[in-house]
């Protein structure tokens, strides 16, 4: 490994662990919550991947639905996957030192305190959207219609898939169950901590 390289590594080392050191005062419990939502997350975005890249999850046309024609299915089935990931890992905010004052290299922001407000009532709204959205999506999937009331489409996974590819693919997306909670727990020590 050249300085070069071993410079680089350090760098992103340090940077890596800025993003995820919690500030004193987080309870142990709101760490762990807080390190799983991204976790709850990578399952199904690995699946979306894996069905683009592998060809897998039935004999259905998959990334299609009522996209835009300019959209091609894999370049948004992709960046639905990276943007829920990136969405998840602002949980960590709510334990980190980012979570408190913001990065020096946003501008106009960098170096202030984040007002308490201006995370809690996000990770609020989002906790329980993300709770309510995936307990309808279990609950309508396992009526067999959409969130909008309509039947679900032929080529849905859970009518195309079979055996091991069908379990695969209810393991991938049940721990979505936990984002909402999960979040509405960080988001509740961030509060009790930062309250005035």
């Amino acid at each position: 490994m050249t300085v070069h390289q071993a410079t680089a590594t350090g760098r992103l080392r340090a940077a890596w662990t800025r993003a995820h050191a919690p500030v004193p005062g987080v309870p142990r419990w709101a760490k762990v919550a807080a390190y799983a939502i991204p976790f709850t997350v990578l399952p199904s975005g690995l699946w979306r991947i894996m069905t683009v890249v592998f060809d897998i999850g039935g004999d259905g046309p998959h990334g299609s639905g009522q996209l835009p024609s300019w959209l091609p299915g894999p370049v948004y089935v992709v960046a639905l996957s990276v943007v829920s990931e990136l969405i998840a890992f602002t949980a960590i905010g709510l334990i980190a030192g980012w979570g408190e004052v913001f990065p020096r290299w946003i501008p106009l922001l960098g170096g202030r305190r984040v007002p308490p407000l201006a995370a809690v009532v996000p990770a609020a709204l989002g906790a329980a959207v993300l709770t309510v959205l995936w307990t309808a999506a279990v609950v309508t999937e396992m009526s067999g219609i959409t969130l909008q009331g309509d039947p679900l489409p032929a080529d849905y996974p859970t009518k195309t898939l079979h055996g091991w590819k069908l379990a695969f693919f209810e393991l991938t997306y049940a721990p979505l169950l936990l984002w909402g909670p999960l979040l509405a727990a960080v988001c509740f020590a961030y509060w009790r901590r930062r309250r005035p």
